[in-house]
């Protein structure tokens, strides 16, 4: 069903929202970031709201290091992100430093240089382009924007047989 947009949420006191909130971090790691915005829509206040994410913490229902750790696995085998794209991400959904380095050091160099091939590969059979130089360019920026390196993208395209000298 769907819901109407003039209806305002329902509000719950601190003990269902809890078990709520217990559950939606049950579910899949969170961040304090997610589950404070949740707790704030369930009516509670800023009090209310940060007790429960110390009781979360406590309980370990709640641990932004975990979720860093998570991501990035999740991030970069499934969907084959590059470093810059997942430490982006990591950084737009307000985790500090530590958890960033520490999640960060899931990432293998041989599978991720791996993934990058693979992933050059795949766009490299779906490119229609002839051109071997706009070839070239355009796989590079697809590759950017999945968040690899330059140096890591140009080794790859390179041993590819893609090297811009074979381009003349």
């Amino acid at each position: 069903m769907f819901k109407s947009p003039d209806k305002t949420p329902k509000q719950y006191t601190p003990g269902e929202a809890l078990q709520k909130i217990a559950a939606f971090c049950a579910y899949q790691e969170r961040t304090q970031k997610e589950v404070e915005q949740k707790l704030r829509s369930y009516g509670l206040d800023e009090d209310e709201a940060g007790e429960i994410i110390i009781r979360l913490s406590r309980e370990k229902l709640l641990d932004e290091e975990r979720f860093a750790q998570a991501f990035v696995r999740g991030h970069y085998r499934h969907k084959k992100w590059g470093r810059r794209r997942i430490l982006q991400e990591l950084k737009h959904k307000g985790l500090s430093e530590y958890c960033i380095k520490s999640g960060m050091k899931e990432i293998d160099g041989e599978e991720y240089y791996q993934n990058l091939v693979d992933v050059m590969e795949k766009k490299d059979r779906q490119e229609k382009e002839k051109n071997p130089r706009v070839r070239r360019m355009k796989i590079s920026q697809y590759l950017t924007g999945k968040g690899y390196e330059q140096d890591l993208i140009k080794m790859a395209l390179d041993d590819l047989g893609k090297a811009p000298e074979d381009e003349e």
